[in-house]
């Protein structure tokens, strides 16, 4: 597709920005970490010693009089499916990077590998509805399109409903897939749905979070907006009682996340709003990969 002038810099500075972790590293890992989830099956052979015998075919055995096996080959196409969370809440960061900018970043790396594995990706994102849903293609054009929209969609909600965005992807993915789903996972109720689609799907929740969500700085008074209700108060981070209640208020929230997420059963890496924001998920792919060597 033919992006407008201004978009498609933007794109091409974004991946000029993540190349490098592209080709020297993240690929190689992306590779050998998310490869061959499957086995197809390819033919029939005739049986050899040391086959296993679990997959000789009785029928074509008795057919052709003797043993033959079935054959399977690893599935070497992967659908990467990108699943974001662009709440009001995502527009949030006390540190380097918002929320969102980095989510895109990381999307953008993610998008960037499966291009260079062939591999097909797709994009949902969802507020507390699907609002826009891009069905998984291969190519640096269609990797561009979802950049494109990860920049410049704006949602039509600020709220946040996980549960929504994973009902609609269960119902649309057919084949196996392997699924990001990032979210500051703010929300509630959302570990069935998430349950439900890590048993058939390889699920991985990315939690980015800020500092500021854990403690308050003290920097005197200051206007806070919600940033999914729009409400806004004033108040006074001097006050040592007003931090101790919002530490409660966001340590509550926090364990219920912690509490879900566990309940769930699934993957889980947290991503910090800092300038190493691309180092768990490396760490990530580094850990799965020697799970998957041993």
């Amino acid at each position: 597709m033919t992006l407008p002038a201004e978009i498609l810099k933007k794109v091409k500075l974004l991946e000029l920005s993540t190349r490098k972790l592209v080709n020297n590293l993240f690929a190689g890992e992306y590779h050998s970490a998310f490869k061959g989830q499957g086995m197809t099956f390819s033919e029939f052979r005739e049986y050899s010693p040391g086959d296993d015998i679990r997959a000789i075919s009785w029928p074509v055995t008795a057919r052709m009089g003797k043993p033959y096996i079935k054959k399977f080959d690893e599935e070497r196409e992967l659908t990467l499916m990108l699943v974001v969370d662009v709440s009001g809440s995502e527009n949030f960061g006390t540190k380097s990077y918002l929320k969102g900018e980095v989510i895109t970043h990381l999307a953008a790396i993610l998008s960037f590998a499966a291009v260079k594995n062939n591999d097909p990706v797709g994009l949902i994102l969802f507020s507390d509805q699907v609002e826009h849903y891009v069905p998984p293609k291969k190519g640096r054009g269609h990797v561009y399109r979802i950049l494109r929209d990860l920049y410049y969609f704006k949602p039509r909600s600020k709220k946040t409903k996980i549960s929504v965005a994973l009902e609609y992807l269960q119902a649309m993915l057919r084949k196996r897939s392997t699924v990001f789903i990032f979210s500051d996972f703010l929300d509630n109720n959302y570990d069935q749905a998430l349950r439900q689609i890590g048993r058939k799907h390889d699920l991985i929740a990315c939690v980015v979070r800020d500092q500021a969500e854990r403690e308050m700085p003290n920097v005197g008074l200051i206007e806070l907006e919600d940033a999914e209700t729009e409400e806004v108060i004033t108040v006074d981070t001097s006050s040592r009682s007003f931090r101790l209640a919002y530490e409660k208020h966001m340590k509550k929230l926090i364990d219920e996340r912690e509490r879900l997420l566990t309940k769930a059963q699934v993957e889980k890496i947290e991503i910090p709003t800092t300038d190493d924001f691309a180092d768990p998920l490396i760490a990530y792919f580094r850990k799965r990969n020697k799970r998957r060597s041993h």
